[in-house]
């Protein structure tokens, strides 16, 4: 769960350091306070885009850390220790945003990418946004909240892994079966351009040894002359250095007897006559060794000509040929491969066979699941004053399927206002949509294995005693895991085992937004604004009394 959450310069919040408990928590203030800021920037420490926009004017960087624990959590850990991250008991996800829009992003305080981030959050956090209610019209949201309650997100992602081959496959097949001559002419280019670098017969390693001999052979001369004047001035010439050194190293060793300080310059002029009769010898067999070789200079000159010519021909480096060799043969077999039309159809049968396979495991899965669901909601819709509606999870059928499996997922209401089932876009009104999609997001958050739910502003469009009912709900959910609610409505706020005030003020000119948590009196007083708005009288602070004593807990966890 959630422990601790540090913001620092984000948006209208300078520094702000907050402590989580366990259970439901609410977050109140007026409009414009910057209730949502500390979702969205939870949301940044999560991996969520990242935008300069929301960098405090004025300042270089905006810097957020959430630390959560993971002592219940061992697929957290095993995560972690996939990605070579220290794995402890908890885990701190950090974001640094500066005001040019270049983010870094930390975990345990390893440097991780965002998508890293956002890996490692889904294990960690759900936050249901305030505009959820619209995201229910798409069909590709309803198909994935189904999956996502039944466990088959991942049965999901096989299905469309393997329609895309079954399709590859099959585009393969009508290219080759349309454009077959096209293909003949480009299979026999590629025969002809491999057969070239094939007689070639050249690697990589063979241009730097042509290289490299080719300026030998090339400077032949002066490298016979300059080793033998080194030779002529170290041991062959009248005043060769060597026997000079020999000499004096000598008359020093003689003269050490007299006195033993001279014994140390004599070792070193012994050692060194010992290196220059080394490198006289090595000369030596330099010079034996090395002659003057036209033949062989060009020899390596017609060489090093045929392959830059290639290499030109072509448009590479010397050095590149062998992969573009490669490359070719590779295309070349793919382009014979593409010639066997009964291969390639069995290939294609061969991979439609696995898709249908793996879509009609993912179709009994959803079946098994989609009338649950629809059960499931239509009791909590109920709850929810729309007694007389009911939810469905229909499956229609796709003749040839698709990449998202055999069936197309479609949410459908009934019995408001006396109606049939029909598409939910079609038969709900914006309040009733608002409670249809918590009802849902009740249900998915009770089954997902998240710890920790953040819904923001998702009661808008409720009110009344219908308010009261989403939050007992949200209580109830908190009793299994960490919940925080961003709310406008006393009725949930008053539900709630903890409550935060977010307010803003004017300091130094800037505005700044700061969150307090409330103790019981002062959880009455912001429930009686939220009732009554700016004039908090003696009646509201009744009535909000009245709320919060229909609460089991009163005070802060």
């Amino acid at each position: 769960m959630l422990r601790h959450l540090t913001i620092r310069d984000f948006v209208i919040v300078d520094r702000l350091e907050l402590e989580f408990a366990a259970g439901f928590g609410a977050l109140t203030g007026e409009t414009g306070a910057g209730k949502s800021i500390l979702i969205d920037a939870l949301a940044l420490a999560l991996g969520e885009r990242a935008d300069a926009g929301v960098v405090r004017a004025g300042c270089d960087k905006a810097d957020v850390a959430a630390t959560f624990d993971i002592g219940k959590l061992p697929q957290v850990g095993a995560w972690l220790a996939a990605n070579d991250l220290e794995a402890e008991d908890e885990v701190i996800l950090r974001r640094v945003l500066d005001a040019g829009g270049r983010s870094r992003g930390y975990i345990n305080g390893s440097p991780a990418t965002a998508q890293q981030l956002r890996e490692v959050g889904e294990f960690l956090v759900d936050i249901h946004g305030q505009h959820a209610h619209q995201s229910l019209l798409r069909a590709d949201a309803q198909r994935a909240l189904l999956d996502s309650h039944a466990g088959l997100t991942a049965s999901a992602q096989q299905v469309a892994t393997a329609y895309r081959s079954w399709r590859d496959a099959l585009q393969i097949l009508q290219s080759a079966s349309t454009g077959a001559e096209a293909l003949e002419r480009g299979r026999e280019q590629l025969e002809w351009q491999v057969r070239e670098l094939d007689t070639l017969a050249f690697s990589g390693a063979e241009w730097a040894e042509l290289e490299v001999e080719h300026r030998r052979l090339g400077h032949a001369a002066s490298l016979i002359e300059g080793a033998q004047f080194a030779l002529d001035v170290l041991a062959d010439g009248e005043a060769a250095c060597a026997g000079q050194v020999d000499r004096v190293a000598t008359r020093l060793d003689g003269l050490a007897s007299y006195d033993p300080a001279l014994q140390d310059v004599a070792d070193l002029l012994q050692s060194a006559q010992a290196e220059l009769t080394e490198a006289v010898s090595t000369l030596r067999r330099y010079v034996d060794r090395v002659d003057l070789d036209p033949a062989r200079l060009a020899e390596v000159e017609r060489r090093m000509e045929a392959v830059l010519a290639c290499a030109r021909k072509y448009r590479v480096q010397p050095g590149d040929l062998p992969a573009l060799l490669a490359d070719w043969q590779a295309r070349l077999a793919a382009l014979n491969a593409s010639a066997d039309l009964a291969g390639l159809s069995a290939r294609v049968d061969a991979a439609r066979a696995e898709f249908l396979r793996l879509a009609e495991l993912l179709s009994a899965g959803r079946r098994r699941v989609a009338g649950d669901m629809g059960a499931a909601v239509s009791v909590l819709m109920q709850q929810l004053a729309l007694a007389s509606g009911r939810f469905e999870v229909a499956l229609l059928p796709l003749a040839e399927g698709a990449a998202y499996g055999l069936e197309q997922v479609e949410f459908r209401v009934g019995g408001l206002a006396g109606q049939e089932a029909k598409p939910l876009a079609k038969v709900a009104s914006g309040g009733e949509l608002s409670r249809i999609s918590l009802a849902i997001q009740v249900l998915t958050s009770r089954s997902a294995s998240v710890p920790t739910l953040i819904f923001d502003e998702v009661d808008v469009g409720i009110g009344g005693g219908v308010a009261e009912i989403v939050g007992r709900l949200l209580r109830e959910l908190g009793g299994e895991r960490q919940v925080l609610c961003v709310t406008h409505l006393p009725q949930v706020a008053a539900r709630a085992e903890w409550q935060w005030q977010v307010s803003k003020e004017t300091r130094d000119g800037a505005t700044l937004s700061s969150i307090q948590p409330l103790g019981d009196e002062q959880r009455v007083r912001e429930i009686a604004r939220m009732l009554g708005g700016v004039e908090v009288t003696d009646i509201t602070l009744a009535h909000a009394g009245e709320l919060l004593r229909s609460t089991p807990v009163l005070a802060q966890k």
